[in-house]
């Protein structure tokens, strides 16, 4: 099925001068389809294709090979939105997320987590909420803890979460706790972990309950500011061992080591970030990426059954 959609997408890329000499409309009417973005034909995929873990690409600008499901039910942790199929991941992810959801009930008091996106089956671009996650190495946790009984696939679809943030520069306090800030810490502190995305009052708040402790302070660096992480933090992790394709980004060097200095006052001054009415509003469906802006190897990725 999705070889013939590639093939669909080739022909009515083609010129007009590929339809029949003699019929005039056919020509016109194959000269003005468009191909298919390439977010509707990775938003479409319902299975992963079934080859080695690979991750292929940029985390914007990419797809994934043989990806694994994260069950939706674990010891400690519990997937949201099962509807939009997003639940899959290169097994080093999958790896990564369950430690965390393990040791951050051990260790942190945390009771348990709330996956939200991950990747589609074959990674891409998605159809709404995201520019990254495409190749399998982006996760979203929420900041809600993990309710103690087993949720209903309807409350996995309708329950919103509860942003810890009041507006884009101040905290909550009735909803943020130190136990939050332990759970980042110890998700920032795996050497898989590249980068932790988390909304600007967020890495304040760690940053004044971290820098009041004694003790190294450097996974701070790897948490970053930025706007739209209201209710969740954004996990990304290094390119895993085998995706000889995948582009790491270079890990975070702050000029305070922490990022706690200039890079966050950034944030705070009065930048055109600032300026968005709602920053607390959902993600806008994410604009057309095309076949021609993914690696070569996205297209093998899409057509295998």
């Amino acid at each position: 099925m999705i070889a013939i959609a590639l093939g669909l997408v080739l022909l009515l890329s083609l010129p007009a001068s590929a339809g029949s000499a003699g019929d005039v409309n056919s020509r016109k009417g194959l000269a003005a389809a468009k191909p298919v973005p390439a977010n509707e034909l990775f938003g479409n995929v319902k299975d992963p294709a079934p080859i080695a873990p690979r991750a292929i690409g940029f985390y914007a600008r990419g797809c994934l090979a043989g990806a694994v499901a994260l069950p939706a039910d674990g010891p400690a942790w519990q997937v949201m939105r099962l509807s939009r199929n997003r639940n899959w991941a290169h097994p080093a992810l999958i790896a990564v997320i369950e430690r965390l959801a393990n040791e951050a009930r051990e260790k942190d008091g945390w009771p348990g987590l709330l996956v939200g996106d991950i990747s589609q089956p074959r990674g891409g671009p998605m159809l709404s909420g995201h520019a990254s996650h495409q190749i399998g190495l982006d996760a979203d946790i929420w900041l809600n803890p993990m309710p103690s009984r087993t949720l209903t696939p309807e409350e996995r679809e309708t329950i919103e979460p509860r942003p810890v943030v009041k507006n884009r520069k101040e905290i909550d306090p009735s909803v943020w706790t130190e136990a939050h800030a332990r759970l980042i810490r110890t998700a920032a502190s795996y050497p898989e972990v590249e980068r932790i995305f988390v909304h600007p009052p967020i890495k304040k708040a760690l940053c004044d309950w971290e820098l009041a402790q004694p003790g190294s302070h450097a996974w701070l660096a790897k948490v970053r500011p930025y706007y739209n992480h209201t209710f969740h933090f954004h996990v990304r992790i290094k390119c895993p061992t085998g995706s000889d394709d995948c582009r790491d980004q270079p890990m975070p060097e702050p000029s305070d080591g922490t990022g706690c200095g200039q890079e966050l006052a950034y944030w705070y001054s009065d930048k055109p970030w600032g300026r968005n009415p709602n920053p607390l509003a959902p993600k806008p469906r994410t604009r057309n990426i095309m076949m021609s802006a993914l690696p070569n190897e996205c297209r093998a990725v899409l057509s295998i059954d």
